[in-house]
């Protein structure tokens, strides 16, 4: 008798064996997409993309998650938390066209998610980094240095800055809040998508729909803000290492 782990497994190979997913897999390995992102990247019809995502989601290879800032919108992402998935996805990666001169993560108000991504960052990749926001608060949120501390990451004297003051031509803008994302997109900064790398999708972006841990405002929540932003720095400190200069 089959278990069910080799029948859960044998039904994602299924799933990706269509040269149209593994597109659209490569391209959610580093950030996440809306359909509308997706079609522009894989150059398909509404139609017969809802019919790629819905055969990936079945599988459990992806999710969608409505936006925390236009709740019209939805993002899908890599369930890489799932084990199998993780082992399976293990070769998937979105290799940028182009060198990255900075890393630029970008929230709201530059007092949790960014911060935290940044100081992540500085860990993992010896590229330069900073952070920004949409509409800055005066200080990091005390929750976040505590969050930080426990994972050995220091934001104790990091200050907020506006994203129009802070990227620059070459930047990566790595958008990890969804109000921050809209918002870029619907009034970027003349830097942006100037000489910056690309993944596929629009040029010098990535976006990661991590939920906001000050709207819970529980240790629990910055606890899980950081897990997902760590392993997502990794990975994407990974692929531009391996990358060609």
């Amino acid at each position: 008798m089959v278990n069910s782990s080799i029948e859960v497994r044998a039904r994602m190979h299924a799933a990706l064996a269509e040269p149209v997913r593994l597109v659209i897999v490569d391209q959610l390995a580093l950030g996440d997409a809306s359909p509308g992102e997706l079609g522009a990247v894989v150059d398909l019809p509404t139609n017969l993309l809802a019919h790629h995502l819905k055969a990936l989601e079945e599988a459990g290879l992806v999710r969608r998650v409505r936006s925390e800032g236009d709740r019209r919108r939805s993002y899908v992402q890599l369930r890489w938390e799932d084990a199998d998935v993780a082992r399976l996805l293990a070769a998937a990666v979105a290799v940028p066209a182009g060198p990255v001169s900075r890393v630029v993560f970008v929230c709201t108000r530059n007092s949790a998610r960014s911060q935290l991504a940044a100081a992540a960052w500085a860990r993992a990749s010896r590229i330069p980094v900073t952070c920004a926001g949409t509409r800055p608060a005066d200080r990091v949120n005390p929750r976040a240095v505590a969050a930080g501390r426990r994972h050995g990451l220091l934001l104790g004297d990091a200050g907020t800055r506006h994203v129009a003051e802070t990227v620059r031509p070459g930047d990566l803008i790595v958008a990890v809040c969804d109000f921050a994302h809209e918002e870029l997109v619907a009034a970027p900064p003349v830097a942006v998508g100037t000489g910056g790398p690309a993944f596929g999708g629009r040029r010098g972006w990535l976006h990661w729909a991590i939920p906001d841990p000050v709207r819970v405002d529980t240790d629990d929540a910055f606890e899980t803000a950081c897990a997902d932003i760590t392993h997502r720095v990794d990975r994407l400190a990974g692929a531009l290492a391996a990358a060609p200069s």
